[in-house]
């Protein structure tokens, strides 16, 4: 584990992000991607020149498609990377950016999440050779027998179902998670989805798997994110952006451990590979789980933000339904408050942009841009990304100035955000204006840009 020394700190220094969108192909990638990276590096206040490293996050897509996206910006040269590690790809992205920064390697790193997918449940587009999950899926298979719903659904739906016979959740209960994740979604401009449902519609939507309903599963997205990871000295030499810039204070990436065979389905999940990551990063952030006020987490399916309430030990072991029941998960309980973005679930889930877009509610809620949805007084937040096969990322943000979060109003921000509106309660396309004014100075070619300034100029 890296050290805490003051001079090797990380910092989300700006964020973007595009509507996550049904997949129907409306935008492409290389637009979503540049839409994205041109709102971070505003928000920054930074020019692509300033940007040492470059790391792309996708899970559908040829190689190099992160290059296609930062060419636009300039061909400076730097390194740029392309990461892939199921659903916690972006949040991987988001990991190697910080390592690089604490060791020293870069200043400046532009990260990018992005995917473009095809409607329906996921499915693997390689078929022609051993499956990473084939283990998995073998061992779910001996278990629970096999079944035609969506693979994804019946891993999570196993888990479940596993929690209900173990500690007395009901069905219910996960219907009142997707219900609370739909109510909060209404005031995310970036949501797929944005209507709230009761707990009937929710429960009588269509059957997929288990416990599990349509209404209580995430969609598949087209959509992108964006962040500029930044060092202490990088930001010690901007002193007037420190109230905007969020210190990554702890921070793991895990791998499953043997017990993921254990033929338990929570075990099969990931829940314990959850659970370390997050006990490490809060022991880096020094901080407890009591300290946490809002929560960003990987509710894939209703029943995974249950369990995933007992895997970071947000509730007492066995007992996240009994956290559910008490409203704690939303505003006015006992919190954290989870999921203010509306979650997976009704916010979208393009897979390379989730982990992104997990990081820029979390800035906006620090920085109390989010005053729609803002979850008060809150100094420490919590992000976590899970993908099968298996990888998860838990990081632990806090305010660089030490400070708790206050309420700044729509007109406050507007004056002090380079985007000239509030980002965090408005989604709007960005203008070619807008790229040109972040673009490199020195090292661009026009060419790169394709169509993508076309397209802009017609959204307006």
């Amino acid at each position: 584990m890296a050290s805490q020394h003051p001079s090797n700190q990380a910092y989300v220094l700006g964020v973007g992000l595009t509507q996550f969108l049904k997949p129907r192909r409306t935008r492409e990638y290389p637009e979503l991607g540049y839409e994205a990276g041109v709102k971070a590096m505003i928000d920054a206040e930074i020019n692509y020149d300033d940007v040492q490293t470059g790391i792309g996050c996708y899970c559908y897509g040829d190689t190099t498609a992160s290059q296609r996206i930062f060419y636009q910006f300039g061909m400076t040269g730097i390194p740029i990377y392309n990461t892939n590690n199921a659903c916690a790809t972006g949040s991987t992205g988001l990991h190697l950016a910080r390592r690089m920064i604490q060791g020293g390697l870069a200043d400046c790193i532009l990260v990018i999440g992005f995917e473009q997918m095809r409607p329906g449940s996921i499915k693997s587009v390689w078929d022609d050779r051993p499956s990473p999950l084939g283990p998995s899926t073998t061992m779910m298979e001996d278990t629970h027998g096999k079944h035609n719903a969506p693979r994804n659904a019946q891993y999570f739906g196993n888990a479940g179902q596993e929690y209900m016979e173990k500690f007395g959740a009901t069905a219910k209960d996960y219907a009142e998670i997707a219900r609370i994740s739909h109510e909060h979604s209404q005031r995310n401009p970036y949501a797929q989805f944005r209507t709230p449902y009761s707990l009937d519609e929710i429960l009588n939507s269509t059957p997929v798997y288990g416990p599990l309903t349509k209404l209580q599963c995430s969609p598949t997205s087209d959509g992108a994110g964006a962040a500029v990871i930044v060092s202490q000295r990088f930001l010690d030499a901007r002193p007037h952006l420190k109230s905007q810039a969020i210190h990554m204070a702890g921070q793991q990436l895990m791998t499953d451990g043997p017990e993921v065979y254990s033929r338990s389905a929570i075990d099969l999940i990931g829940f314990n590979m959850s659970r370390d990551a997050a006990r490490l990063a809060m022991k880096e952030a020094n901080v407890e789980v009591k300290d946490i006020k809002v929560c960003e987490l990987h509710d894939c399916f209703s029943t995974n933000e249950l369990l995933l309430l007992d895997a970071l030990e947000l509730s007492e072991p066995g007992k996240a339904h009994e956290m559910v029941r008490r409203g704690d998960i939303t505003y006015g309980g006992r919190g954290p408050v989870i999921n203010p973005s509306g979650g997976l679930i009704s916010k979208g889930h393009p897979l390379g942009a989730t982990g992104l877009a997990q990081c820029a509610e979390l800035t906006w809620q620090l920085r109390g841009w989010a005053n729609n949805r803002l979850v008060r007084n809150s100094d420490v937040a919590l992000q976590h990304n899970l993908g099968l096969g298996g990888a998860v990322v838990v990081t632990i943000y806090k305010r660089a100035d030490g400070q708790a979060n206050r309420e700044v109003s729509n007109s406050d921000v507007e004056r002090i955000s380079g985007l000239g509106y509030n980002p965090a309660v408005e989604a709007r396309y960005i203008t070619p204006e807008d790229g040109e004014r972040v673009r490199s100075k020195t090292k661009r070619h026009d060419y790169a840009l394709q169509d993508t300034a076309g397209k802009l100029r017609a959204r307006m």
